[in-house]
């Protein structure tokens, strides 16, 4: 996590709208998807958030501009309609109240340009990760800091209200470092929109909890979490595309571990964990961030920070087991984050630390990472959402 420490302020593009809406319909007829880009501004080099155009045939990656005013917006959301983005604000207060914010944004459907509509308080420090529930109607927010969640109503004009819900976790795990309270690093929704999980890296458990859609309300469900390994630390967390199975990625056991899904009930039983890292490397300092799975349902990908990696595994179909496929060099430092294009031919790595996204092809038939022989620089990578251009 980074500091936190100033409020958000207006959003302003920093590109010519009427440039950006003749290149946008030429990147249309060409066949090319949006990329919005979270970044870390607290360093003075980003400008906030970044949008990239990804060529459906060379995977080559082009800069069309970037969002100035909303301080750290860490990790990025797209609400169904496509009309609006939301971005989680990584500082210390929002308009005078203490902790994180969230920030609403119109996308502009030619350009692809932000404007700022309001913005909400997380209800906790730290935030860093949100999602848009799939009526469109709630976001649901990760406080990795303040080791909580909360749900903020969104409303027609795409404007976000005071949180609806919210949720405080309580204890504490193994490593008196790294888990000496809550710090809540993620939060999913199953496929049909009933139930929510929240990856706690601080209590070694996905905290599971009942949404409900229409009130914007988190409850506690029965069993209220699944455990990982005690010192595991999990952080990101997938669905399958089949809803039976899902996958968390451990921070600080270098792992990934599977469950079969109860989709009545929101149980998670613990299939497998897996190591994302060669068996006898030295791991010290190294730690995962993100994990996805393929559209496919074919494979699954784990990002390792200092190892410089991203882990690939096969995916049975029948059991939800992983199998490992090695691992592929980023071409750069601590990938933060990837994302893998909607039709899953490109993955690309955000290196925080070099501050590059770089592009590869991933083999249909085996899942495995090959250099595209493209990359662009952005800032600090820490998120990137994709929007197929129709």
């Amino acid at each position: 996590m980074k500091p936190h420490h100033w409020t958000c302020l207006i959003a302003t593009l920093l590109f010519p709208l009427g440039l950006a809406t003749a290149r946008a319909a030429d990147e249309k007829a060409a066949g090319s998807t949006r990329v919005y880009i979270g970044t870390y501004t607290d360093g003075g080099k980003s400008e906030g958030i970044y949008l990239l155009n990804l060529d459906h045939a060379s995977g080559e990656l082009t800069k069309v501009g970037a969002t100035s005013g909303v301080d750290n917006p860490s990790f990025l959301a797209i609400h169904p309609s496509r009309k609006f983005l939301y971005a989680v604000c990584e500082v210390s207060e929002v308009d005078g109240k203490k902790g994180g914010g969230v920030s609403a944004l119109a996308i502009d459907p030619e350009s692809g340009g932000l404007t700022l509509l309001n913005r909400q308080s997380s209800m906790g420090s730290g935030p860093c990760y949100l999602v848009v529930d799939k009526t469109g109607k709630n976001a649901l927010v990760a406080n990795y800091g303040g080791g909580s969640c909360c749900v903020l109503p969104i409303g027609d004009d795409g404007k976000l209200d005071e949180a609806s819900s919210f949720m405080r976790h309580k204890g504490t795990s193994v490593d008196k470092v790294r888990q000496e309270a809550p710090h809540a690093h993620s939060i999913n929704l199953d496929p049909a929109n009933r139930f929510a999980f929240c990856a706690d890296l601080g209590l070694d458990q996905v905290l599971v909890y009942h949404f409900d859609a229409v009130k914007g309300l988190l409850t506690p469900n029965d069993p209220p979490f699944a455990s990982v390994a005690p010192g595991s630390g999990p952080r990101h967390f997938a669905f399958h595309p089949s809803g039976k199975f899902a996958y968390v990625i451990n921070e600080m056991k270098l792992t990934v571990t599977a469950f079969a899904y109860d989709p009545r009930k929101g149980v998670l039983k613990e299939l497998q964990t897996i190591s994302t890292v060669p068996a006898g490397i030295k791991t010290d300092g190294f730690s995962t961030a993100e994990v996805q799975v393929h559209p496919s349902g074919k494979f699954l990908y784990g990002s390792n920070r200092g190892h410089d990696s991203i882990a690939m595994f096969s995916i049975d179909q029948a059991t939800g087991k992983l199998t490992s496929l090695g691992q592929q060099p980023t071409g750069g430092k601590t990938p933060r984050n990837f994302g893998i294009d909607p039709s899953g031919a490109y993955l690309l790595a955000e290196n925080q630390d070099s501050g590059t996204i770089v592009v590869f092809h991933i083999d249909p038939k085996t899942g495995k990472l090959s250099p595209a022989g493209h990359q662009i620089e952005v800032p600090m990578p820490v998120c990137a959402k994709f929007m197929t251009l129709e």
